[in-house]
């Protein structure tokens, strides 16, 4: 019975469900210090904040979940002779909250440009050896532009004034009583601002001047004080704003009139209520068919009516009245210079307008593709998330521009002045519109924290961008095969994910401190997206996610963990792993192959099952029934095989068959020849499924996707076992560049000696 024991024993030693060699008496165990818990596979519980009654730990908003409301009331004179904004508004606060606020902040985004602005004293500088004149002369000559709020009076509505106190961006409104939770408040601000020149003085929003025929083209946002957000995470969202965070703002209602030259044409945020009065009657019968084309563009503003427009230089003005419900901000664009085109979309049996505002500079190229691709993109993210619930979107363009707003932004993309342009003047114009019309969907209306997640907006938004890009190719350019997108595809990450770490950032930063800002924010984080969907979920699985958390978080307020946690949730996924290793390191991913070992079969004990059996005092006799696994060029090789081809030792398989199968069992197995040991490497800390491509001898070609987890027990490096009738010659590791793998010297049995991508950037660079 103990021999009997033994030999059982041995059995479960050769399968591996323990291998451990005794060891001698006489030899001291080595104690390790311990370690907490570094898997890559942990859970999350440390970085995310707990689930409660506002947020749960699905991912959804909670029972208790509330934003605040800020209603406008707004009157806004545009001076184009003196690039000046002057403005009335009218707040009403609404205070959804449980809690009871003494005071109320806002945001005086301006003030980044007012004279005394400390965002210029926190940026490093450099002395060049070299300058141009004009950015020598702005840098160290000129005084700085004073572009800061100029605030007249606060008041209640009663006229009574307020006192208020600025802190360089940000305004706190001290209020005579505290605003109890379900209580609304109002007030009024009146200011003023001196508008930039944002082609010279780079920024969001301002005019353009153009020396040959003396106009401005405006595009004008963060141009009122507004409310800032309030919620269950940050309490008051009053970070400072120092130019590169953008905007984190509560949703209400906009009622607003905006009074400029005459023979401006104006459009923004909202319906414009008296398009009848604004426009002329040869406009509004275009603007009327507009309405009813759902192919091709209709012009409202021709370029020879622009261009006549451009002469006039009107003293009188007109006034535009716009009414918007439920968004979060208000943006315009207005010059006499706009040719104005629009065509209709259907969104699922609504009618939405797509609307292009654009000088003669910008043409043709402009009126070829710009509304074109306002209706594309629609189209493409209300399939992915929800129906664009807007009246329009407009697209503007603005020389060196790409800002969004609520149903409006201002994009770059001008040919040269005999009309020309170049593939990549082209593809960047229709790039830089599906990006920022693809804006309304995030943050105008999944309204993350830009102050302080960056990648929530930009990121989201440029994956998406990236499915748009080729439904638009498809659709209007499918000549060209394959629309060359810039972020999405995992090998263009290459560069980046294998930087040097002294200038890399975790996605998870504040949107000032990220190093890298482009490829931090949007390239990274697009490409994880695309990733995740294509090689981590699939598509069904990540699309049904992804659509899950937009309709989830419409018109409401997410954070980091509600996406990260409401993609686990409807996919029934655990991605935790895959969240620290993309958001919260800068670890890469690298992947090897790093060796293979080829067995073959026999009847007979191999020298590693003799020293075992000796060691425990077993005949092997008295072994069980066993196939022995004999390596390729090793010591067995010769000795137990004596010459024997694969197929004639396959025997040695077959008498073991016989001898334990019945011939029904055996009819329903195959009879391998070969055994491969593969050992894989995992140089890099990002944990990936690992996708290998087997070839063998005849050329038949297996593709095998073991999933990231096959790395949750030994992160360094791991092995797999391919039995098969067929000799196999070669291993590839990622074979069409799905993971982001940047060095792809090591993917590869045998060694393939080739340039990798990222060995080619640097040879480039």
């Amino acid at each position: 019975m103990n021999r009997h024991l033994n030999s059982l024993w041995v059995f479960l030693i050769i399968l591996g469900v323990s291998f451990t060699h005794a060891q001698n008496k006489e030899e001291k165990t080595e104690h390790k210090p311990g370690h907490t818990n570094t898997n890559k596979f942990r859970q999350l519980y440390q970085e995310f904040s707990s689930p409660n009654m506002f947020r749960t730990a699905s991912g959804a908003p909670g029972p208790s979940y509330y934003q605040q409301q800020a209603d406008y009331v707004m009157d806004i004179e545009l001076d184009d002779r003196n690039q000046k904004i002057t403005g009335s508004e009218t707040i009403t606060y609404t205070n959804n909250s449980p809690d009871v606020l003494e005071y109320l902040w806002m945001q005086l985004d301006q003030n980044v440009r007012s004279k005394d602005s400390k965002s210029p004293l926190i940026d490093e500088q450099g002395l060049s050896p070299a300058a141009r004149p004009n950015s020598f002369t702005k840098s160290y000559l000129e005084a700085p532009f004073d572009g800061g709020f100029n605030i007249v009076e606060v008041t209640n509505v009663n006229g009574k004034t307020l006192s208020y106190t600025i802190n360089q961006t940000m305004m706190r409104i001290n209020m005579d009583t505290p605003l109890q939770p379900g209580e609304k408040t109002s007030f009024k601000i009146k200011w003023w601002y001196n508008v930039n020149n944002h082609v010279t003085n780079r920024a969001r929003s301002g005019y353009e001047h153009f020396d040959k025929d003396g106009n401005n083209l405006y595009v004008i946002a963060q141009f009122y004080p507004r409310m800032c957000v309030y919620n269950d995470v940050e309490g008051w969202q009053n970070l400072q704003f120092w130019g590169r965070g953008e905007f984190a703002l509560p949703f209400g209602n906009y009622d607003v009139s905006i009074t400029a030259p005459a023979d401006h044409i104006l459009d923004g945020t909202g319906v414009l209520e008296n398009r009848k009065k604004v426009f002329t009657s040869k406009e509004y019968k275009r603007w009327e068919k507009a309405q009813k084309t759902f192919h091709e563009p209709v012009v409202i503003v021709t370029q020879k009516e622009a261009e006549e427009k451009e002469k006039s230089f009107s003293q009188k003005t007109k006034t535009w009245h716009f009414v918007a419900n439920n968004v979060r901000d208000f943006a315009f664009a207005s010059s006499r210079k706009f040719i104005y085109d629009a065509m209709a979309v259907d969104i699922n049996g609504k009618t939405v307008m797509a609307i292009s505002m654009y000088p003669k500079e910008g043409n043709p190229l402009w009126g070829e593709f710009s509304t074109k691709a306002i209706a594309s993109t629609l189209k493409s993210y209300s399939n992915y998330t929800f129906d664009y619930p807007y009246p329009k979107a407009i697209s503007v363009h603005s020389k060196n521009q790409g800002m969004e707003y609520p149903m409006i932004c201002w994009n770059h993309g001008r040919p040269n002045e005999d009309g020309s342009y170049t593939d990549r003047t082209k593809f960047g114009m229709i790039s830089v519109i599906i990006h920022e019309v693809g804006h309304n969907f995030f943050p105008m209306i999944v309204n993350s924290d830009e102050r302080q997640w960056t990648w929530m907006d930009e990121g989201l938004n440029s994956f998406m961008q990236y499915i748009a890009e080729q439904d638009f190719q498809k659709k209007y350019l499918p000549e060209i095969g394959e629309y060359p997108s810039k972020r999405g595809p995992a090998k263009n990450i290459i560069p980046y994910m294998g930087g040097d770490q002294e200038n890399i950032s975790p996605i998870m930063s504040n949107s000032e401190n990220i190093h890298q800002f482009g490829w931090n924010a949007y390239s990274k984080p697009a490409t994880a997206l695309n990733i995740l969907r294509e090689t981590v979920m699939g598509e069904e699985l990540f699309d049904h996610a992804f659509k899950t958390y937009a309709r989830r978080w419409e018109f409401k307020h997410p954070t980091p963990e509600d996406f990260f946690r409401t993609l686990e949730d409807a996919s029934a996924m655990d991605l935790d792993w895959f969240w620290r290793g993309w958001f919260y390191t800068t670890d890469y991913v690298d992947m090897g192959v790093k060796n293979m070992r080829t067995f073959y079969v026999s009847s007979k004990p191999n020298k590693e099952i003799k020293e075992l059996a000796k060691q425990r005092n077993i005949a092997l006799s008295d072994l069980p029934p066993l196939v022995y696994m004999v390596e390729e060029g090793s010591e067995d090789y010769e000795a137990v095989l004596k010459g024997k081809t694969a197929t004639e030792n396959s025997k040695s398989l077959n008498e073991y068959m016989m001898d334990n199968f019945t011939p029904e069992e055996r009819a329903k197995l195959k009879t391998p020849k070969y055994f491969y040991e593969i050992t894989f490497e995992k140089p890099g800390g990002i944990p990936m499924p690992l996708i290998v491509e087997y070839t063998y001898e005849d050329g038949t070609v297996e593709t095998i996707k073991y999933p990231a987890q096959i790395w949750r027990k030994n992160d360094a490096e791991v092995k797999k076992v391919i039995a098969s009738d067929k000799v196999l010659t070669k291993v590839k590791i990622d074979p069409k560049e799905k993971t982001a793998d940047i060095d792809t010297s090591n993917n590869s049995w045998p060694k393939e000696t080739y340039e990798s991508d990222f060995d080619k950037f640097k040879n480039k660079q």
